[in-house]
């Protein structure tokens, strides 16, 4: 399904959780009628504690209150929050619960990865940074970088309507017949703002590639400048001929990505990639100054987006994302200033010479983390053959 673009937003960028986390308490604070927060972590410090407290506040002042973690990301929600917001009022479940330890289970493959926040339908949150401090991380790899975008406009009928079905689907499949009996506020749809945006979602039925193809319409229209910055970078077929063509005809792309990671098996697997981008004449760098955690991209000055869709097969294809699509030089230009200023700070390009140099034990490692990426892919129900032919049906394009 393809992009709708609504006019009339007002979006404002916001630079991992030292200007996200303030934003997000003030709006809580100021909810008068529901609040939706969905997310992949829901961690146990600083910041974990001061979202539940002022969720708990809100509901013991009447406002609706509903939180959806996933159950694997989130499987300490249980123990360190779960009580504490249900005695004050707040309606809390979990996405696919773990039951059960020590075994590998095909469905932690597929988890809600989206980080969305909606209050009273009229102001929303959607990027990539999930409920937990910056520094909440080794101490070489700290403070998270990030992105996330507060959202007031039309767009946010979009948003709602993607929490609001998050949240029956939930509640049907976990037998919650008492928290599908929701209020609902009506979505603001009055103009905010004069930008352009969408909001698209990855799912299993209807959306199943909505933000892939978004991708690969921006970079196939692209004519001068790609930058993208994603934490786990692992291209299908498809998305990676679209960056080669572009390359081809000129135009010049740049991939951010992490130089500190916080798995290693990915890292190593996305390494496989670079002798043959490199020889395409695309620039790649790693961020290096802490833990890169972005998913954003930038396209000739106009188009960005910013989300929580990795580009690997696991994002794209398995698990529940949410991204906002913008088409508006201000949004954009503001992005890529931030993204080449942190570059500039923390990154370091990497240059064909050095891949050369590396002892043949290394690149039979990364090819290793590689195969076993795919083999990954291929237990959780997506064949090799899958992951390439998803990405090109004509009648889901």
């Amino acid at each position: 399904m393809a992009a709708e673009f609504v006019p009339g937003n007002r979006l404002t960028l916001l630079n991992s959780g030292e200007d996200y986390f303030p934003a997000l308490l003030a709006a809580i604070d100021a909810a008068e009628v529901e609040i939706y927060l969905e997310s992949y972590i829901f961690a146990d410090d600083v910041i974990g504690h001061q979202v539940a407290n002022a969720l708990c506040r809100a509901a013991e002042r009447g406002v609706q209150v509903n939180v959806t973690v996933d159950g694997f990301g989130a499987r300490n929600f249980k123990f360190d929050f779960f009580s504490r917001l249900t005695v004050a009022g707040v309606r809390a479940m979990f996405y696919r619960p773990e039951i059960g330890r020590f075994h590998f289970k095909r469905h932690r493959l597929r988890r809600l990865h989206r980080k969305l926040v909606v209050i009273d339908a009229r102001v929303a949150f959607v990027g990539g940074i999930n409920v937990i401090d910056d520094n909440n991380a080794p101490f070489d790899m700290r403070p998270h970088y990030d992105y996330a975008v507060r959202v007031e406009g039309p767009v946010l009928r979009q948003v709602h309507h993607a929490v609001r079905r998050m949240w029956e689907t939930v509640s049907w499949v976990n037998f919650k017949r008492r928290f599908r009996l929701a209020p609902v506020a009506d979505p603001c749809c009055a103009a905010a703002g004069d930008q352009n945006a969408a909001f698209l979602i990855r799912d299993n039925i209807r959306h199943r590639n909505d933000i892939l193809h978004a991708y690969l319409d921006a970079i196939d229209n692209a004519k001068h400048d790609i930058l993208i910055a994603n934490a786990y970078f692992l291209p299908g077929l498809r998305f990676g001929r679209a960056l080669y063509a572009a390359a081809q005809r000129g135009v010049r792309i740049t991939v951010l990505l992490q130089g500190k990671s916080d798995h290693q098996l990915f890292r190593y697997a996305t390494q496989t990639l670079y002798a043959t981008a490199l020889a395409a004449g695309i620039r790649i760098f790693e961020y290096e100054k802490s833990f890169m955690h972005a998913k954003v991209a930038v396209i000739d000055g106009e188009w960005a987006t910013v989300g929580s869709s990795n580009i690997d097969p696991f994002s794209l294809l398995l698990a529940k994302e949410a991204n906002l699509v913008v088409r508006d030089a201000g949004f954009a230009g503001e992005l890529e200033a931030s993204l080449r200023s942190a570059m500039a700070i923390g990154a370091r390009e990497l240059l064909a010479e050095e891949l050369s140099r590396q002892p043949i034990h290394s690149r039979f490692l990364r090819w290793l983390a590689y195969g076993l990426v795919r083999a990954m892919v291929g237990i959780a129900g997506y064949s090799q053959r899958h992951w390439q032919s998803e990405e090109t049906k004509p009648e889901e394009r």
